[in-house]
């Protein structure tokens, strides 16, 4: 096995940074142990001893309402008493496993279904920021179907959320698939990118960076792939080829093979840019007690960021003694134009709205900020189209396979068992071939 990556480093947006006792992360900050499969990996890694769990009291979520973070409740109760949804919202919700399922097999976007099974008051104030924090996307744009399947699957078989979850328990059990708003959630002790750098260091002469794949040509029983290397163009045969890059670099891909491959719709997924930026303040800088995960913003409530992850909360050595780290994203479909502004400019908005949010007083003792002009695929209305044009490519070109966010899900959780289907699909077809 080859890799061959075009950067100079392993992980993509997976990145950590140490410094001035601080730690950043630019892409995800947490994976999700959704399956058996990345618990394997960890220890396949070796990395089971540095594998850090949060901190088990820093377990609450906050939703911004009234201009302030509150807690999410955690339990019936905790939901009855709640001051983020109001009553009229809260009977809506209690109604949910009484409403008729749609059966028509018209694909929705997710902000008319949950208009439809909840009503506008959890559009716009709960699932507006869930969709924030997730896709930085937008729930109008959205597909039910295919960025939230598992909402979409409760229904179709439960005919209700509600009774799905409930119901549904014993099929997850059987599997040993958890829910990911259930799922154990991980890091490592220097950040997600001790994972990415133990397995690219594990591949030894087998790992080629700064090798970007220009071409790929069909020839018999195989593909010849036409690079780009320090040392100028080169090639290199294969049996079978994993693209796990992103769908606008898929687009532009040479594909030769005996049936025409166009690639080009791939381009037509949307990747809105997000800018992560971490900022360190003195602890007793902070009014919020910034004790959980983190908190998630609506639109309506009119702030710049999308969110915030209270990252010292979570994990130890994140921030210098007296001090606590909070990530925080700006951009995305929401206002896609802050995102690129200067560092400086940023800094100063995400400043603004955590002074009001947090009581946050005085300036940064730590600022990093990360400008992803393409951040994450979205699961638009319509992306089924695109899905099933990557089955027809597979069809059409054997041994070239798709694999990424833009594929099987867009977390880092998503990403990693999406990858191991795919080698086991290799292993399997490998087994079989005369």
């Amino acid at each position: 096995m080859t890799l061959y990556e075009a950067s100079s480093r392993v992980g993509g947006v997976i990145q950590s940074l140490r410094r001035d006792g601080y730690l950043a992360e630019f892409g995800p900050n947490t994976l999700l142990e959704t399956s058996p499969k990345i618990g394997q990996l960890v220890r396949d890694a070796g990395l089971s001893a540095r594998r850090l769990d949060p901190d088990p009291t820093a377990s609450a979520r906050y939703v911004v309402r009234y201009q302030r973070p509150i807690a999410m409740p955690a339990t019936q109760l905790g939901f009855l008493t709640t001051k983020l949804f109001t009553l009229k919202a809260k009977l809506s919700l209690i109604r949910e496993p009484f409403r008729p399922a749609r059966r028509d097999g018209v694909e929705e976007s997710i902000a008319q279904f949950v208009q439809r099974r909840l009503g506008q008051e959890f559009l716009d104030h709960a699932i507006d920021a869930l969709v924030g924090g997730i896709y930085a996307g937008d729930p109008h744009q959205l597909s039910l179907q295919h960025a939230f399947p598992k909402l979409a699957e409760l229904e179709a078989r439960y005919g209700s959320m509600i009774k799905g979850q409930i119901m549904g328990a014993r099929e997850r059990k059987r599997t040993g698939e958890v829910a990911k708003d259930r799922a154990p959630k991980f890091s490592f002790d220097e950040g997600l990118q001790v994972l990415t750098d133990t397995l690219g260091q594990s591949l030894g002469d087998s790992l080629r960076l700064n090798t970007p794949v220009i071409q790929l040509t069909r020839t018999d029983g195989g593909w010849t792939l036409g690079v780009h290397t320090l040392s100028g163009p080169a090639q290199f045969r294969h049996d079978t080829v994993i693209y796990a890059g992103t769908a606008h670099r898929l687009a532009g891909l040479q594909v030769a093979a005996p049936a025409p491959l166009d690639l080009s719709s791939f381009a037509e997924i949307r990747y809105p840019p997000v800018a992560s930026v971490v900022l360190g303040f003195r602890r007793a800088d902070v009014t919020h007690p910034c004790h959980g995960f983190g908190m998630l913003i609506p639109r309506v409530e009119g702030f710049h960021i999308l969110g915030a992850i209270f990252s010292s909360a979570l994990f130890p050595n994140r921030a210098p003694a007296g001090h606590l780290t909070l990530t925080c994203y700006v951009g995305g479909e929401r206002q896609p134009e802050l995102a690129a502004l200067p560092p400086e400019k940023v800094f100063s908005l995400v400043t603004a709205d955590l002074r009001k949010l947090l009581g946050v007083r005085g300036e940064p003792t730590f600022a990093h900020r990360v400008f992803w002009p393409r951040a994450i695929p979205q699961y638009n209305v319509g992306y089924g189209r695109h899905r099933a044009r990557m089955t027809e490519i597979e069809q059409q070109a054997p041994g070239l396979l798709l694999a990424g966010s833009y594929r099987d899900g867009v977390s880092l959780s998503d990403s990693i068992v999406s990858g191991g289907k795919v080698a086991e699909r290799v292993i399997l077809e490998s087994q079989t071939m005369p």
